[in-house]
């Protein structure tokens, strides 16, 4: 193996894949979500960045290029487990996440019998911008979850009309609910869409994918 900056930034990022979710195990909220958000983040860097460096640095090497998926898979596997303990079990995240998983579980045991023969199925665009999409629809997700987290905390104890007379303006705003609720919003609608569309990106690359191992799959 040959130990480069590429390759250390791909164990970064297969590193902080589980970190994600132990996090929640080792720090209080909201700081695990704080902490959790700036990992996958960064990881999320990584992705584009390893593979521009190696490319750029002729640094391309074998361990690089079979960590690269996995750690990919990782990152968004165990991210949509943690949000679905964050957010609850619900059909608008329960459908999409399932597709996702599904999908992933698919490739991987149909690249694992090709083999070597799997190398000769190139990664497409459509294929980049579905992990594109995939990162920053979790990333609005766990925003969702520390603006959930915020928006319950500072209203938590006050009576229900307050917090409704405050979102009708007719009552002085002075725990910024507004602020923290269209922050809800914002994130969790968008969260949400992009996850749908990651999910549909999804089903697409995944049957262009079988598609094009068809040939290789007959019986002689």
């Amino acid at each position: 193996m040959r130990w480069s900056l590429p390759n250390t930034l791909t164990v970064f990022r297969l590193a902080a894949a589980p970190m994600v979710a132990f996090v929640f195990l080792l720090l209080p909220r909201p700081a695990a979500d704080w902490v959790a958000v700036i990992l996958f983040l960064g990881a999320s860097l990584t992705d584009y960045l390893d593979g521009w460096l190696a490319r750029k640095w002729g640094q391309i090497s074998k361990f690089g290029t079979m960590l690269d998926p996995i750690a990919d898979k990782a990152m968004v596997v165990i991210a949509l487990a943690v949000l679905m303990g964050l957010l609850g079990v619900t059909a608008w995240l329960l459908v999409p996440v399932t597709v996702i998983l599904f999908r992933e579980v698919f490739v991987s045991g149909l690249r694992e019998f090709l083999g070597d023969a799997a190398g000769t199925l190139k990664v497409t665009s459509l294929a980049k911008w579905k992990t594109t999409v995939q990162m920053i629809a979790i990333s609005l997700l766990f925003a969702w979850g520390l603006f959930e987290h915020y928006f319950g905390m500072q209203t938590y104890g006050m009576d229900g009309e307050i917090v409704t007379g405050v979102l009708r303006g007719a009552i002085p705003d002075e725990l910024g609910i507004i602020w923290k609720y269209q922050g809800l919003l914002v994130s969790s609608y968008a969260g949400l869409i992009l996850l749908w569309l990651a999910a549909l990106l999804t089903l697409v690359t995944g049957a262009d994918y079988f598609r094009k191992a068809l040939p290789l799959l007959r019986d002689d």
